[in-house]
């Protein structure tokens, strides 16, 4: 399937790891000129460097005017941005017996202000252009709270109701605006924290995998490559009358329709 995105221009938001990587690699391989960004400046150029057309932007977007040094970067490479794919760290891990109200400023910070930044900085040139794509990496708990994450399900929806508004209102432009929410995958990361608990309880790593796998209808976690597709598919030409949506890749893990 041709997703009719050879040429557009991506920047896709931490993606020198993870889902994020794949999502970048995704967009690569359907032709689009990629802007693989993250904190590892050298890791970001080096997986810039494995793609047909990309380049590698070594900023925080959390940083003070790291948005504007990401969006200047692919501006100055390509030209313009077509297709915005924001992803980043989630707040601390908290329950909500113990939010204070300063976490919750910190979350507001973390979550909403970098990604509401980089949504301003390339939609007036997707509006005048009349075609844009702006996908939300996201989390489950969008939509299913989780009990040990109360400050992630305080941004999390928060910034999703910031985007669904957004949909609403760019959609007469042809930009359209949709979440995409990852349940568990394997990726790098996951693979540490379940080291991390096995070292610490003493039982293996593959009884800890198997254990957390068996929460999941599918009976194991997704591949990168899955959740990329979607995203990908999302970010593409054929996707024009999808907005304002939050999907799920998630192997049935949420219990709600």
């Amino acid at each position: 399937m041709d997703l009719n995105i050879a040429g557009r221009t991506a920047v896709v938001c931490a993606s020198t790891s993870g889902l994020g990587e794949g999502v970048a690699r995704a967009l690569a391989a359907e032709g689009a000129n990629v802007v693989v960004t993250g904190r590892r400046e050298q890791l970001a150029k080096s997986i810039a460097a494995e793609l047909p057309s990309a380049i590698g932007v070594g900023v925080d977007m959390m940083s003070e005017g790291g948005p504007e040094r990401i969006v200047q970067a692919a501006l100055d490479a390509f030209g313009s941005v077509d297709i915005l794919v924001l992803n980043g760290p989630g707040p601390k891990p908290a329950v909500a017996l113990d939010v204070t109200s300063e976490d919750i400023s910190t979350a507001v910070a973390s979550v909403i202000r970098p990604q509401q930044r980089m949504v301003s900085l390339v939609l007036d040139g997707m509006r005048d252009r009349g075609w844009g794509r702006i996908l939300s990496m996201s989390a489950t708990n969008v939509v299913e709270p989780l009990p040990a994450l109360a400050l992630s399900n305080i941004g999390r929806p928060a910034l999703a109701g910031y985007l669904k508004t957004l949909a609403t209102q760019v959609a007469p432009s042809g930009v359209t605006v949709n979440l995409l929410l990852a349940g568990g995958f394997r990726t790098a990361r996951r693979d540490a924290v379940e080291a991390t608990k096995a070292a610490r309880t003493g039982r293996p790593a593959a009884e800890i995998q198997a254990e957390e796998a068996a929460e999941v209808p599918m009976r194991r976690f997704g591949a990168v490559h899955e959740f990329a597709a979607v995203a990908a598919f999302l970010c593409s030409d054929l996707a024009s009358y999808t907005t304002g949506t939050a999907f799920r890749c998630d192997g049935g893990l949420v219990h709600s329709l």
